[in-house]
């Protein structure tokens, strides 16, 4: 695939996002959204770190082995992007956002 003189590909892999949706939505039962940042709050230095959420906007409890799974494979598909805000990606669409202007669904 050609390059832009930005070293990034000219046509972004889109198949390659919805097949991670795919993915964590056969891994994720009942999922929505995952929220991935690099801010483990049981941490102290920046480790993966993944909230799932429900079509209701309710927190799913997950293993933390499938947590960090989920945030890895998030962060493996969009390497580029600036993982120092956390971002949440919409299973339903494969579709990543910055979502450090809310906390929990609420405004700052």
């Amino acid at each position: 695939m050609l390059a832009m003189p930005s070293e990034t590909l000219a046509c972004p892999d889109i198949g390659r996002q919805h097949r991670l949706a795919a993915q964590l939505a056969d891994m994720i039962p009942g999922a929505a959204t995952i929220r991935v940042s690099l801010n483990d709050p049981k941490q102290g230095w920046p480790h993966p770190h993944a909230i799932v959420k429900d079509e209701a906007g309710q927190a799913m409890e997950l293993a933390r082995t499938t947590a960090k799974i989920a945030a890895r494979w998030i962060l493996r598909v969009w390497p580029e992007t600036d993982w120092t805000r956390p971002h949440t990606f919409a299973l339903a669409d494969a579709t990543l956002t910055r979502s450090d202007l809310t906390i929990d669904g609420r405004g700052r």
